[in-house]
This record gives C-alpha cells, sequence and structure tokens, in this order.
C-alpha cells in the first residue's frame, strides 16, 4: 500500500469517576476521583513521552471525559484543538465510527476520548480477527480507566472499516 498515508487513533477510556451509587451527581455530570486525576496526568505524561502525537481531540461532553482530557492535553508540549461532542457520550461503536469517518483529510492522528464498553468495542471491531497479545489483553481485561490503546491504518479516514486497523500498542496507568 505504497503512498497511502497512515493515520492513528488513540482511544482514551475516562480516568476513574465517582461510582455512580456513591454520588450525587447524574451519570454525565459524575467527576473524576483524585486517583483518576492522577492516572489522567499519568496518560498525558505517557502521550508525551513515549506515546504518539495527535493532531486533534474527540471528547465525550461527559464531566470525566472533559476532566481526563483537560489533565492530559496539560501535560502535552502542544496540545492539539479538541472538540466536545454530545454524540460520543455512551454511544455505539457505529456511531464513533461514522464520527472517524468524518474527519478531515489533514487530520494523521486523532485522540478519541470516551467511554466503555462503545469505544472498547470499536478498538476490537476495528482491528478485526486480528490476533496477539495485546487484543488478547483487551479482550480479558478490557481497557481499564484511564488507559490508551493506539491503532494504525492506511488511506483515507473514509475508509476506515472494521478489520482494516491494527492495534499498535497499550497502555495503562494500573497494572
Amino acid at each position: 500500500m505504497s503512498g497511502e498515508r497512515m493515520h492513528r487513533i488513540v482511544v482514551v477510556r475516562h480516568a476513574k469517576a465517582d461510582p455512580k451509587q456513591h454520588t450525587v451527581h447524574p451519570d454525565h455530570e459524575r467527576p473524576l476521583t483524585d486517583r483518576g486525576r492522577q492516572d489522567a496526568v499519568l496518560a498525558g505524561r505517557w502521550l508525551a513521552g513515549p506515546g504518539p502525537a495527535v493532531d486533534r481531540a474527540l471528547v465525550s461532553t461527559s464531566a470525566r471525559t472533559r476532566q481526563t482530557w483537560e489533565l492530559i492535553a496539560a501535560e502535552l508540549p502542544h496540545p492539539p484543538p479538541a472538540a466536545f461532542e454530545e454524540g460520543l457520550y455512551h454511544t455505539a461503536p457505529d456511531t464513533i465510527l461514522a464520527r472517524l469517518r468524518r474527519l478531515p483529510k489533514d487530520t494523521a492522528s486523532v485522540a478519541l476520548v470516551g467511554h466503555n464498553p462503545g469505544i472498547r468495542e470499536l478498538a476490537l471491531d476495528l482491528a478485526g480477527s486480528a490476533t496477539g497479545d495485546l487484543r488478547t489483553r483487551l479482550e480479558e481485561s478490557g481497557l481499564r480507566t484511564a488507559g490508551v490503546l493506539v491503532l494504525s491504518f492506511p488511506g483515507p479516514w473514509s475508509d476506515l472499516a472494521r478489520g482494516t486497523a491494527h492495534l499498535d500498542t497499550a497502555w495503562s496507568p494500573r497494572p
């Protein structure tokens, strides 16, 4: 596939938030815990160091995803512009995929900050039938809070589909 530009999707699950049963906040407004704030900073440091650079961010509008992104972005030397989108709040993988397909052609990489199970299922769908330790780990233990998955694929965003990406790496602030 020579001549095709490689794109990256950096999937980030929001950091640890107040548990549903222990908060007075509606689900959309649940804030990060102290541990969640610490883990989001660690995710930002990883992205600023060995992690991939990102050109833009797509972030769910929930308080926990916005806070996660803000803490990550504060660690980046050149934080990319972020779009906070209601359509990414607890949505299905197909809806997220449709949004990624509409990214501008000049975007090489995007951070997608969202919620399980949608973003985890999207990553598994994009990686298709690929096998390997990363996929097995993702299938068995899921995507932990403040966890990061990096996928790559060739071609334009409009061609992104199930099975077209490669799961490059996974990172988590906690084992």
